[in-house]
């Protein structure tokens, strides 16, 4: 149980005392520490519903609070209820959490089985920057909920069939480079499609050639679909290297295509049903008048004053289907057949009225119990402050974003590390570069835009990840240098020094924290307390010597270093970032 979970608890006993009926009091962690370690409005709440006087319901709640050795509670303004927990009750709690695997984090008490969709780059061309945001958010909310207790599916909804097969595969049959393929699948696949989109952009008749060889593709010609089968396998081979850069890895690769033999008779469905009606020549999706209010009716919008349709087209007048039938037949599958409870789409903020249109839809053909979320996220920004593009003005291909983050920290491996030769520099340099990147995006809330600042994100000062990194390398060099082996679970710990217990208290704040992290969907809160916590240890490491202590005192703070290295090990392994051994 939480120091938050047992206040709570407590509270609540306090407060059906007085009221004489059951509720519910939060407890939240304090604002700030003057008033406090933790603090409830639970009696201003409880008081403007019952028109009392919140600071005297306040005062009969804490007359008949049994904090049982906790720490003591007081009042403030006009009903807050302040909590300060005492020195000895931080200690016990760090010496349990050091003995608990999951370092104080509860499991959750109703365990969903959640999918999480997320990365889903289009094959035959490499992945770039933009690509980045989903892959790095999603593996962490993967992790995380795993972690939690629920039975978390990743799937990799990649874009293999679509228009861009069309055009490669014309390319493919005028100017091929085998040997250029071989050595770069991915960098000679979007060659290929960069040559037919030119030249289908300058000559009608080589756009409608492409169009031709989709067609073909569709209807399961032989040599297309043999094209089309080598695409998605060099593709694969070139999209695994990125993946096990950034060690990202997925369940399911359920692709379009996987989906491609069940949108036909699913468009039956949505015509005979009345979900969907013909338009032009197309099949529609139009709004059924749901919701009352047409501002938040995913099927209209504004023009001109007025309230307009805006469907989702499910069977273009060409009889061809797009990615909304597709995501259609996606959530129906994950449903039926992985029974999931949830689908997270961790996808970019600008999709967001596609996904508004495909829940409504999922509403309307039973899926309503289904907790389908779409996990919106920002823009990448370069130091000007604009989209991040290269000087052609395109996206910069994700494998090069991640090589210079990796040269920039060999340069400082080079500069500042302690390691001996250059297989452990390089392998130094890589996991720092990697993590820089992963941290920074994690760092920030989802939906914030954020300057991709190479120099910033390898800072040993700052909010970056080789700070936390070298926390934890901080941290184990006091037991490199211990002379005797310490039995740590056998130490009571003593919290004398207020550095002392600040660390003890941010360490206590894991448990609470871990758990909130999945409401919104937001890491940046687990990357915000790792560098809170890394400043108190910082803090902590300063004042309090640990080697040099006397004997209790010092196998007293050898606890606390040893909780801190845990602790920020694994909150960096939830979000997929490794410490490494030595900076």
């Amino acid at each position: 149980m939480t120091l938050i979970q047992d206040l709570e608890s407590r509270l609540a006993t306090a407060f059906q005392t007085v009221l004489g009926e059951a509720v519910s009091a939060p407890v939240v962690a304090a604002a700030d520490l003057r008033f406090g370690d933790y603090q409830s409005n639970a009696a201003m709440a409880l008081a403007k519903q019952r028109k009392t006087n919140p600071r005297a319901l306040a005062e009969q709640v804490i007359a008949a609070l049994d904090l049982g050795g906790l720490g003591a509670a007081d009042i403030a303004g006009p009903g807050f209820i302040n909590f300060r927990i005492s020195p000895e009750t931080f200690a016990a709690k760090a010496k349990a959490q050091l003995a608990d695997p999951r370092l104080g984090v509860p499991q959750t008490d109703a365990p969903k089985t959640i999918v999480v969709d997320f990365s889903a780059p289009n094959v035959a061309k490499p992945m770039h920057i933009g690509h980045i945001r989903s892959t790095i958010i999603g593996d962490a909310l993967s992790r995380i909920a795993r972690f939690l207790g629920h039975h978390v599916i990743t799937d990799n909804h990649i874009g293999d069939w679509g228009t861009q097969f069309g055009m490669v595969t014309w390319a493919w049959k005028q100017c091929l480079d085998e040997q250029a393929l071989l050595a770069n699948p991915l960098q000679e696949l979007l060659r290929l499609y960069r040559h037919a989109s030119d030249s289908s952009k300058a000559d009608e008749s080589i756009r409608e050639a492409c169009r031709q060889e989709l067609v073909k593709l569709q209807q399961g010609d032989e040599e297309n679909f043999a094209i089309w089968q080598r695409c998605i396998e060099l593709s694969r081979t070139g999209l695994d290297k990125i993946y096990d850069r950034l060690d990202v890895s997925f369940d399911h690769w359920l692709g379009e295509s996987a989906y491609n033999d069940a949108l036909a008779p699913l468009v039956d469905r949505l015509v005979e049903s009345g979900v969907a009606r013909e338009s032009e020549g197309a099949l529609c999706i139009f709004s059924n008048g749901e919701p009352a209010d047409q501002a938040k009716d995913p099927f209209l919008i504004r023009k001109d004053g007025e309230w307009t349709d805006f469907p989702m087209i499910v069977r273009k007048s060409d009889g061809a289907f797009n990615y909304a039938t597709t995501d259609i037949a996606t959530f129906e599958f994950r449903r039926k057949e992985w029974n999931a409870d949830a689908a997270w789409y961790v996808v970019d903020h600008r999709q967001s009225g596609h996904f508004n249109q495909l829940f409504a839809v999922a509403g309307r053909l039973g899926y309503g119990e289904m907790d389908l979320c779409h996990v919106a996220f920002g823009t990448i920004l370069g130091t000007d402050g604009k989209p991040l593009k290269t000087r052609a003005g395109d996206l910069p291909q994700l494998a090069d974003v991640l090589d210079e983050a990796v040269a920039a920290a060999a340069t400082a491996v080079a500069e500042r590390s302690r390691v001996d030769t250059d297989a452990e520099r390089a392998e130094l340099s890589e996991l720092i570069g990697i993590s820089a990147v992963k941290f920074t995006e994690l760092s920030h809330h989802r939906l914030s835009d954020y300057v991709f600042d190479l120099q910033k994100m390898l800072a040993l000062n700052g909010d970056t990840a080789p700070y936390i990194q070298n926390s934890v390398v901080r941290c184990r060099s006091i037991f490199r240098k211990l002379e005797d082996d310490v039995d740590l679970s056998a130490v009571e710990p003593v919290l004398v020094e207020e550095a002392e217990i600040h660390l003890a208290r941010y360490l206590a704040r894991y448990g609470e924290l871990v758990p909130t992290i999945l409401d919104d969907h937001r890491p940046n809160l687990l990357a915000t307390y790792l560098l809170e916590l890394a400043r108190a240890y910082h803090s902590f490491f300063e004042a309090c010597p640990v080697l040099k202590s006397e004997i209790a005192v010092r196998n007293s703070r050898l606890v606390l270093c040893e909780l801190t290295s845990r602790v920020l090990t694994h909150g960096l392994g939830l979000l997929g970032i490794r410490c490494p051994e030595k900076m």
